[in-house]
């Protein structure tokens, strides 16, 4: 790794550790509804949301009903980005006159939206309307992720209620959410990001004169849309000019501001962060990948706070840092190697311009080598999914890592809320082994952990793996999954693990060189989304009311303590083991033997 690779790394994650508390605290005062300064501006605001809704704010709820008003709240949201994208030819702001989206595409994308996935099998620029994009998209990119944010909150409660019967009121935790949090911080990043650049505007796609004037042959069509031919059977070819370019514009900067922090990922143009109209500058890059993180390393400081024990909150941040930054000094370093294969095609310019100045394929030089792979471990340890290189053109390790880092649960900060409450499964079984091994009753925060939280936290670990794994090899093994896969070989194995793992874990970025834009890739991603999301929040849910109605066990001998450098190593290591056991045979199929057939040609020569 070069000294100014190792300077940009240390850089991000030295800014990310310092906003980690300042922001914790202020959430941890929003949601224990303790004065915070914007609560207090803005308490009418969020009292009249509750008396148009019918909502007391005061009426908890039990663990039941909060899983209900969850599920229920997120299947109205599917359905009306549904119905707006089926219906967006009939309905305003639709300055380009684009038709209405097909119902199987319509049905992922509502499901990926709706589930903080943001998964894209479309081009934004030429499928979605500016209504659908601000009504539809951007307003799921609040309310999933805040959705999130609410479960996590009910599970914390959970650890610090004794004897109770409630976890708290959903609609409150997700308004104040919403209220105090996503959307005070997405309007000062959006406005940074039009300062540097990034489109906010619902003015029609512009049109203006190229600096070069693009000649070239196309075929002439006749009057029925065929190609003509001369008598030799040979296609008739006529001269184009083209002097004009048409550049897509719209609303894209309050869309990226949410996407990146509330972890959704979605971008408003088909390049995503690649986009010089989403991404335009290094400042605006360096902002984005942080966003990206902030809100989940935050949340570990909310936990501590709100547990009565910031040690515990800075232990399970300390245990996805160690992870995220061991995960970049394998990514960049691979990405910085190049790829020895390029000498055996015999291009040997090319081949020598890699090795010395590494895999830049697939990547915007204003943004090199350090900061796209810093991006890609960022947006796959989150579950964001946004993207400011192609991941399908890393090295055969490059693209293993962020691809390994979503098969880890999205656990390494994760998902706003949904990362945290997914790793505190992982501390829940961790708990439990060590428990095993002296013959004790486990303990986590002074809960008791018994059978009933170790199946409820089992189902949450075991099911995106089941998903991922069961949903790949149902694509290879059928012929309508095998016919949208380009790359033979390893790497379109590795194609469509990608695309399960990023769906089967609420991710939504995606490896490409694949056609996933089709009924069964859309059914079958929708799917794996909604298993993931739900079958993971709800038992979530479960264990948050299973806790809250136990009494707080006091401290002894023989309770392990969780805010230790021991704890941090056994939760590391569960992780890790669990990801390792489950995941390792699938990626020798794919990267694993990619990368030993690229080193192979070099140690052949």
């Amino acid at each position: 790794m070069t000294s100014n690779g190792f300077f940009q790394i240390t850089l991000y994650v030295v800014t990310l550790l310092a906003l980690a508390k300042p922001l914790g605290w202020y959430m941890a005062r929003i949601y224990e509804g303790e004065p915070a300064g914007l609560n207090r501006l803005f308490a009418p605001v969020e009292t009249l949301i509750y008396r148009l809704s019918g909502v007391d704010p005061k009426e908890e709820m039990r663990w039941t009903g909060y899983a209900i008003d969850f599920l229920v709240f997120n299947l109205l949201g599917a359905l009306a980005v549904f119905a707006l994208q089926s219906l967006q030819a009939y309905l305003p702001f639709n300055p380009q006159n684009l038709p209405g989206v097909s119902p199987d595409s319509s049905f992922n994308t509502a499901v990926s939206f709706a589930t903080n996935t943001n998964w894209q099998g479309y081009s934004g620029e030429v499928t979605m309307s500016y209504l659908t994009q601000m009504l539809g998209l951007t307003v799921q990119n609040f309310i999933s992720a805040a959705a999130g944010m609410a479960t996590l909150v009910a599970l914390i409660r959970g650890f610090t209620r004794r004897n109770a019967e409630t976890i708290g009121n959903f609609w409150v935790d997700l308004t104040r959410s919403t209220l105090y949090i996503l959307m005070p911080l997405s309007l000062v990043l959006a406005l940074v990001l039009v300062g540097q650049g990034v489109v906010q505007t619902l003015n029609p796609y512009q049109t203006v004169p190229m600096l070069e004037t693009v000649n070239y042959e196309q075929p002439k069509l006749g009057a029925d849309g065929q190609a003509l031919q001369d008598a030799s059977g040979n296609p008739l070819m006529e001269p184009v000019q083209v002097k004009e370019q048409t550049i897509a514009v719209g609303p894209a900067a309050s869309q990226v501001a949410i996407k990146q922090l509330g972890t959704n990922g979605g971008g408003f143009f088909n390049a995503n962060s690649a986009h010089p109209l989403e991404n335009p500058t290094p400042l605006s890059n360096f902002l984005e990948v942080l966003a990206i993180l902030l809100i989940p390393a935050a949340l570990c400081y909310t936990f501590g706070m709100m547990v009565g024990d910031t040690r515990q909150g800075w232990a399970v941040l300390a245990a996805m840092t160690l992870v995220f930054v061991a995960m970049l000094f394998v990514t960049v370093p691979a990405e910085q190697s190049g790829n020895p294969a390029l000498t055996a095609l015999g291009v040997d310019q090319s081949a020598s311009a890699s090795q010395s100045g590494g895999n830049m394929e697939g990547k915007e030089t204003r943004f090199g080598i350090t900061n796209s792979a810093l991006w890609a471990v960022a947006t796959t340890a989150a579950s964001n999914g946004s993207v400011n290189a192609m991941h399908d053109s890393f090295t055969p390790i490059g693209g293993m890592i962020p691809m390994w880092m979503m098969q880890l649960g999205e656990v390494i900060f994760g998902g706003v809320g949904s990362g945290l409450y997914g790793m505190l499964m992982f501390a829940i079984v961790a708990v439990f082994v060590s428990g095993l091994m002296i013959g004790r009753t486990p303990e986590y925060l002074g809960k008791k952990i018994e059978a009933y939280e170790m199946k409820m936290a089992a189902i949450t670990i075991l099911i995106p793996p089941l998903v991922v794994l069961g949903g790949t090899a149902l694509a290879v093994m059928v012929d309508v999954g095998k016919a949208s896969v380009f790359n033979p070989g390893a790497h379109g194995f590795s194609e469509v693990l990608y695309a399960f793992s990023s769906a089967g874990n609420n991710n939504g970025s995606a490896f490409g060189g694949i056609s996933a834009n089709t009924p069964f890739y859309n059914t079958m991603l929708g799917f794996a989304m909604l298993f993931s999301r739900y079958w993971l929040a709800v038992p979530v849910l479960a264990i948050a009311g299973s806790l809250a109605a136990k009494k707080i066990v006091p401290t002894g001998p023989g309770t392990l303590p969780t805010h230790t450098p021991l704890f941090v190593a056994l939760l590391i290591g569960t992780v890790l083991m669990v990801g390792a056991l489950t995941f390792i045979p699938a990626l020798a199929l794919g990267p694993i033997v990619e990368h030993l057939q690229m080193i192979g040609v070099e140690s052949s020569k």
